[in-house]
């Protein structure tokens, strides 16, 4: 089989609501760029939002590298299927093990470093701020978009494959939850946002949801910023953000403020 070569995103225009796919271009200069691949049967889906705004800007000057490998080209027979019906009976179709696997390990042969695969699926474990760091700080990521009833749970097995999921809900496929990942793991790069304090005070950097936010007019229809950050005096700026964040999480996500006590409160003697 013929295998075209995979198509990178990156460099001629980050006008990509127009015509999104201009963003590919093949770089070998890039080799040590932050790695995005993505392995879908949709790749003119990409670079999508990706090719806007900061993740746009950060693509054209050669931060990050976008690729999509389609897994149509791997499928089986004239009409390259990639499904196939439920081994023991059940509604949809499965996405074959030896056409993934193909996908798979030719994603993987353009690859200086291995990066982690990772198929987008609602059973997996949760997307967090933590994991978002773990992968921005390593070569890239593999992504896997699945369709349909899901993917042959022997290409989870054989190829280590790990899960994330970005909620408790079900999508028809993978491709935005994978730009909602490279979203949350670009924006962590060095020189992706140009203040890299923002990146920190967020919403579960530290464990917490962050505070509220306010910026001019101070008052508007009926609604003042709060004194204390007009005062200008920043201890008292920084504790009243530090209660705003532990109320809200207090309130919103029970779950994130048990995991923070447990981290903060110190064992008694």
């Amino acid at each position: 089989m013929t295998i075209p070569p995979t198509k990178s995103h990156g460099r001629k225009s980050i006008q990509a609501s127009v015509k999104p796919r201009e963003l590919m271009s093949t770089d070998p200069r890039l080799a040590q760029a932050w790695q995005a691949q993505v392995i879908t049967l949709f790749p003119e889906a990409f670079p999508g939002i990706l090719g806007l705004s900061l993740t746009g800007r950060a693509l054209k000057d050669r931060l990050w590298q976008l690729s999509t490998v389609d897994l149509r080209t791997f499928g089986e027979g004239r009409h390259r299927n990639v499904d196939d019906t439920p081994a023991g009976g059940g509604a949809g179709m499965v996405l074959r093990p030896d056409v993934m696997g193909r996908a798979i390990e030719h994603a993987q042969r353009g690859q200086s470093v291995r990066t982690p695969l990772i198929y987008l699926s609602p059973r997996g474990r949760p997307m967090t701020q933590a994991m978002a760091q773990s992968l921005a700080a390593g070569p890239g990521v593999t992504l896997i978009c699945g369709r349909f009833e899901g993917l042959d749970q022997r290409v989870i097995d054989h190829y280590d494959v790990t899960e994330v999921s970005m909620g408790d809900f079900v999508l028809t496929g993978g491709e935005i939850p994978a730009q909602a990942l490279i979203d949350a793991c670009v924006r962590l790069l060095p020189g992706v946002l140009g203040n890299t304090a923002s990146a920190e005070e967020e919403s579960f950097s530290t464990g917490l949801l962050e505070h509220p936010q306010y910026t001019k007019p101070a008052l508007w229809k009926n609604h003042d910023i709060p004194d204390v950050l007009l005062s200008g005096h920043h201890a008292k700026i920084r504790e009243w953000q530090r209660v705003q964040s532990e109320d809200l999480t207090r309130d919103r996500r029970p779950d994130l403020w048990a995991e923070h006590l447990r981290h903060t409160t110190k064992p008694e003697t």
